[in-house]
């Protein structure tokens, strides 16, 4: 056999392909894509992603696909190298930072108010670390990288990193500026006949001229999409169409960010046809995938960006919304066209499974924790007991929890919190993801010898990979610390990155503003002003509410028009016309009562209150909510 610095070419690979090219591999990964996002799964029908199902259509979905974590620079170096972010090191986005950091280490200390020392993340890929593109470079690929890379300025770019070709050679967390020209890129401009350029439409151009300069031998087309990163905005033609079709029932209803995956698709379609007009289909693989789960927790025309739903959480969160991904992979005779696996992959299983697919064999010197995924694409099963995921921060998103470390096998998963129980020890989440994929049902308390059994994979991974893990504070004091804020935003992700800045997301009286209104207090009265046909406010539970039957009341009056409706989210989820009670309000301005019942089976940790359709003015005098006879709340104004 032939050795080579960063892998082996099998005799049997180098036989087989005597007379062929090695195929090409064309691996295109979205950014903050949610599992929800695309078309591929039935959970959405405000989103358009024909050309990602036109891609299915090709090769193999994968409905259980994770990314190595909930933020993409850690999944970025994972699929890069194969490794778990535990080994690695990087397990924060926070490669655009001007401090170079070449090895984790923990922090020298903790407030008192934190239950665990955390670590500091690395904050470049070591270009001592063999690459998938290094070990593809070595056997004859042309290289090039497109798009986004978030892993280190020069000289850990990737052009440290076995890529011939890196445009628009960025390294920050995001599109320069904006995605519509002008941009604000180094040395990178838009086409100067189109004013409005999208970064997407020319990073596809961009990738397609790099194909057709190479079809005549095997090349590796990293593409890495800005899309659907913020900052938030779109081209307006789109942005427009989708404003016209909002369905305000609808999680997903924030019109710029459907015009955000309409070009992101858009770009995907552009590198299909150019593949099929250049000939080079049969002999072309291509991957597609995610970082992370979808965005909820910016605010985008006073909406989420999106909702991961039915999934819990999003990124930045070790909930199933903050992991699970959309995944495609297509293998020309390698795999069925059109088929779906329901087996458990990850990130940094794409590395060995391109060397395994076109017949070269792992370095033996560097370690790697991903699997080929060759037998799954073959329809047979994989041999792996769990996968694992490590996030030792906290960012305090929606869903947030203490630095955390998680095990996902089978039906299984169980959330790890470091030193977050009694007296220094773990703290457990188990959910039956079979059952319950939305992670309502923390179901620790009635399985513990599972929680020992797969605590103790943890373990062994985490000293499998020699992690630096979080250690118990020593200065804790329970005193300081609130558990029922966990799961809380802070204020900078409760107003977040709003691509139109508002006054009317700012708490009245505790309630917010969104859609199309503000709120204002007014002679003891909570003033709705509405300008369009989506006013809204809604009020959320510092602690959630148990199940039961609730009513609220509400006193009004009203100049608007149209019908009313009460929302109620559970924990860990957006509101949803599933949950929610439709009322007619009389608007001759004259006051009213209103008495609107609702049975919240799952409990409420937010109630939402629409009470038109139209623009005019709302004067809410009273309201209350009773569970059952009970009053729970009351607001006077």
């Amino acid at each position: 056999m032939f050795v080579i610095a960063a892998c082996v070419v099998t005799t049997q690979g180098t036989e087989t392909r005597a007379n062929e090219q090695l195929p090409n591999v064309v691996f295109i990964l979205a950014d903050d894509l949610g599992w929800s996002d695309t078309t591929l799964h039935g959970t959405t029908s405000f989103y358009r992603t024909p050309n990602i199902q036109r891609l299915a259509k090709r090769g193999m979905t994968f409905t259980r696909a994770y990314s190595a974590s909930p933020l993409c620079s850690p999944t970025r170096a994972s699929i890069l190298t194969g490794m778990a972010p535990a080994r690695h090191g990087i397990t924060a986005p926070n490669c655009h930072t001007p401090l170079v950091r070449l090895e984790a280490t923990l922090k020298p200390r903790a407030a008192a108010n934190r239950m665990c020392i955390q670590p500091d993340s690395i904050t470049r890929l070591d270009p001592s670390i063999t690459t998938i593109a290094d070990s593809l470079k070595e056997v004859g690929y042309a290289t090039g990288h497109f798009g986004k890379w978030h892993l280190g300025p020069e000289p850990y770019s990737p052009l440290e990193h076995g890529f011939d070709v890196d445009l628009p050679h960025w390294h920050g967390p995001g599109p320069a500026g904006s995605y519509v020209a002008p941009w604000k890129f180094e040395d990178f401009d838009h086409d100067p006949l189109i004013p409005d350029e999208h970064i997407e439409d020319r990073m596809a151009k961009e990738a397609v001229a790099f194909m057709r300069k190479h079809r005549g031998t095997p090349f590796f087309l990293n593409y890495w999409m800005f899309s659907v990163h913020a900052p938030f905005d779109a081209k307006k033609s789109l942005i427009e169409t989708y404003a016209a079709i909002v369905d305000v029932n609808d999680e997903q209803r924030c019109p710029t960010y459907a015009a955000m995956i309409e070009s992101m698709d858009d770009a995907v379609g552009t590198l299909l046809d150019a593949i099929d007009q250049l000939g080079i289909a049969e002999n072309t693989v291509i991957v597609f995938a995610s970082d992370n789960g979808g965005n909820m927790y910016n605010l985008v025309d006073g909406e989420r960006p999106t909702s991961n739903r039915p999934l819990r959480g999003g990124k930045a969160t070790m909930f199933e919304g903050g992991v699970r991904t959309p995944a495609v992979i297509v293998w020309p005779n390698g795999c069925e066209e059109d088929s779906t696996c329901q087996q458990v992959i990850q990130s940094m299983d794409f590395y060995p499974t391109l060397l395994d697919v076109i017949g070269l064999e792992r370095n033996a010197k560097q370690p790697m924790d991903g699997i080929s995924l060759v037998p799954a694409l073959q329809g047979r099963p994989l041999h792996r007991e769990a996968i694992f995921t490590y996030f030792p921060h906290n960012p305090s998103v929606p869903d947030w929890l203490p630095p955390s470390v998680s095990v996902h096998r089978g039906r299984w998963k169980l959330i790890r919190i470091f030193h977050g129980g009694e007296n220094g020890k773990h703290r457990f989440q188990l959910f039956d993801l079979s059952e319950d994929v939305g992670e309502v049902h923390d179901v620790a308390d009635k399985h513990p010898d599972l929680v020992r059994e797969l605590d103790a994979l943890i373990e062994t991974h985490l000293q499998t990979t020699e992690a630096v893990v979080p250690k118990a504070n020593p200065v804790f004091d329970p005193a300081k610390y609130d558990p029922s804020q966990e799961g809380r935003p802070a204020a900078k992700f409760v107003r977040g990155q709003e691509t139109k800045k508002s006054e009317a997301q700012k708490l009245v009286a505790g309630w917010r503003a969104g859609g199309t209104c503000e709120l204002s207090l007014s002679k003891n009265q909570l003033r709705v002003a509405s300008q369009g046909r989506d006013p809204y406010l809604s009020f959320r539970f510092r602690n959630p509410l148990p199940s039961g039957d609730y009513t609220l009341r509400v006193r009004m009056r009203s100049d608007a028009r149209g019908t009313g409706q009460v929302f109620w989210s559970r924990p860990g989820a957006s509101f949803g016309a599933d949950r929610s009670v439709v009322f007619s309000p009389n608007h001759d301005n004259n006051s009213h009562d209103y008495e609107i019942r609702f049975a919240a089976a799952d409990g409420v940790q937010s109630i939402r209150l629409d009470p038109s359709r139209a623009s005019g003015t709302v004067d809410i005098e009273s309201m209350e909510l009773l569970r059952g006879d009970a009053r729970v709340k009351s607001w006077r104004f």
